[in-house]
């Protein structure tokens, strides 16, 4: 292996962490490991080193990743009681993987830099297939030569990889990436609901957009799912209402208006509402349907 071990930290090992984690274990680094719950059995046959606490993971580590569910949870982990900031030493890293408020982490960053310490914001897109397969995207805030030293690592987890900016630029990126899969997936919805209405094959319309200017990975995937009914997740429209909120909200401290979102949002309420916060995102159009009293695999009249 080019890159020498090096002494790694990981606390949060769900869906997304566990086998991101594992990645870096099977890259030949040495991995202390910290979760809410128990830490996996089988990262820990794999080489993995657990730990009690985020803080004792932090003692050892040079380098410490987190990834947790939302903001309030990577504060926890950060500054909360036997957190990361308590067992951390001056020259060591944070790398936050977490989609969380661009805000709150330019706030994280700054004290953990008054500590002595770099921190890096890398939020993910690809999810837990992504998370499994090392294909993840990653989207980088933080200081170019931080940057440079922990590349090597995420490239054992993601493919593409892009320093965006100073620290909260890359969770910037990645809201901007999830209004653009939110509106597109309201876009395909309203497009295939209309298309079906009017009496047209929707699979067929959505065949036949596929080579045009509309063609897109929401059209080809969710789009596919709308046509079929598949709205086992995925991605879960509650993960996706999380990371529309972070959009709305910072585009209110912002001054920004950000109307198409807001509609967005409020369509996977009514998904929420109708029981579907665990459904795929894609079932956003189930809303629309609700709207139009008409499934697009009905048959139109």
């Amino acid at each position: 292996m080019a890159m020498s071990a090096k002494k790694l930290g990981f606390v949060g090992l769900g869906i997304m962490g566990s086998p991101m984690a594992g990645h870096l274990i099977k890259g030949g680094h040495s991995v202390y490991l910290a979760t809410r719950s128990q830490v996996p059995e089988e990262l820990i046959k794999a080489g993995g080193i657990a730990c009690k606490t985020p803080a004792e993971v932090a003692q050892h580590a040079d380098i410490i990743f987190t990834m947790v569910p939302d903001t309030p949870d990577v504060e926890k982990v950060l500054f909360g009681e036997n957190g990361i900031a308590s067992g951390i030493s001056k020259g060591k890293i944070v790398v936050d993987m977490s989609s969380i408020s661009p805000i709150a982490t330019k706030e994280f960053a700054k004290k953990l830099n008054d500590l002595g310490c770099n921190y890096v914001d890398a939020p993910v897109s690809g999810g837990q297939v992504g998370a499994q397969n090392a294909t993840l995207s990653i989207m980088v805030g933080g200081d170019v030569a931080v940057f440079n030293q922990v590349k090597p690592l995420f490239e054992l987890m993601g493919k593409n990889i892009n320093l965006v900016g100073g620290n909260g630029a890359g969770q910037t990126a990645k809201v901007a990436n999830q209004i653009i899969v939110a509106l597109n997936i309201e876009a395909v919805g309203e497009a295939l609901l209309f298309a079906a209405k009017a009496g047209a094959d929707p699979a067929k319309v959505r065949q036949a957009l596929m080579g045009g200017f509309a063609s897109s990975k929401i059209l080809e995937v969710h789009g596919e799912r709308m046509v079929n009914r598949t709205f086992n997740p995925g991605f879960r429209i509650e993960l996706h209402q999380k990371d529309l909120n972070l959009a709305l909200s910072s585009a209110k401290a912002l001054g920004v208006s950000l109307p198409n979102t807001a509609t967005a949002q409020e369509l996977f309420n009514s998904c929420a509402a109708h029981g579907g916060k665990a459904w795929d995102h894609s079932a956003m159009v189930k809303a629309l349907e609700t709207l139009a009293n008409f499934e697009i695999g009905q048959k139109a009249n």
